[in-house]
């Protein structure tokens, strides 16, 4: 970037001589605008609060902790009221190596907010040459999702569901915030979304400690077709669209989002299982998993 301007170059200064390792403050301090959530006074709220109905809402995250770390799992569907906005949402995004976020409720605000914690965990690493803890992002992600409290309660609620593993203790941990921020960390399992009362009812069903990865994979896929058959706004495995749930998982090997062929695999077994056992698998009673 070059500085032979007219004024020596002198509104380059805040870009080259910011003190903070916060990316979220600087761009407030500098481009509030670009913030999610940023209201321009009552008249900006009035103009949105008229917005509410007519714009994009992401529904249901699942997330599972396992024998090696952590899989998160989020349908395709957004919806505008009773009608289908998108039906091929990408709603689960990789953080940084070891870290992920699934996003519910208003669909935009939440993929910007995702956008610029990318970038704050980013921009720390480069300007303190470490990474923040698994604590300390999702402390990190609690502040921008507070920062949104003023869309929040003009109804327009942006959550994550974020999950990492953790390096220092070598597990899986998960997440969860509400509108006023966070974190609020789930134990074993959680869900978020419209669907997330029936995808945690299947996961309390089908969970069991230090699941394999494969397992806790099947375990979250079978909980959003459980939230898909009774919510509407959840989106189960479209087959004749080829349009399946993205999953992904985050080990001390790092982040791995599965491929489409290997998510589909897991979509279509278990739609083939449905067609002779509608409600699932059932939970194993007076005896261990293993029979």
């Amino acid at each position: 970037m070059g500085f032979d301007t007219a004024d020596g170059g002198q509104h380059y200064l805040p870009y080259t001589r910011t003190a903070t390792s916060s990316f979220t403050e600087f761009l407030r301090s500098q481009s509030p605008g670009l913030l999610p959530g940023w209201l321009p006074g009552e008249q900006g709220i009035a103009s949105v609060s008229r917005l509410r109905e007519q714009v994009p809402h992401g529904t249901t995250i699942v997330a599972v902790t396992c024998a090696d770390g952590v899989v998160i799992a989020g349908d395709r569907r957004a919806t505008v009221g009773n009608m289908i906005a998108k039906r091929d949402a990408e709603k689960v995004f990789k953080c940084d190596e070891f870290s992920a976020v699934g996003i519910a409720g208003t669909f935009s605000l939440a993929l910007a907010m995702v956008r610029i914690f990318q970038v704050e965990l980013e921009h720390y690493e480069k300007m303190e040459g470490r990474s923040l803890s698994l604590s300390g992002k999702a402390n990190r992600l609690g502040g921008m999702v507070r920062g949104n409290l003023g869309m929040a309660m003009q109804g327009f609620a942006a959550i994550p569901l974020f999950v990492g593993y953790d390096e220092a203790s070598g597990t899986g941990r998960i997440f969860s915030y509400d509108g006023s921020g966070g974190p609020h960390e789930e134990r074993r399992y959680h869900s978020i979304g419209s669907g997330s009362p029936f995808a945690r009812g299947s996961l309390k069903k089908l969970y069991t400690d230090d699941l394999p990865a494969s397992e806790a994979v099947l375990a979250c896929v079978q909980a959003l077709y459980d939230a898909a058959d009774d919510d509407s706004a959840t989106g189960g495995p479209d087959l004749g669209r080829e349009i399946f749930p993205i999953v992904a998982t985050v080990t001390a090997d790092g982040f791995r989002q599965l491929p489409e062929a290997e998510a589909a695999d897991y979509a279509r077994r278990i739609t083939q299982e449905r067609l002779t056992s509608p409600d699932g698998p059932r939970a194993i009673l007076g005896q261990s998993r293993d029979g």
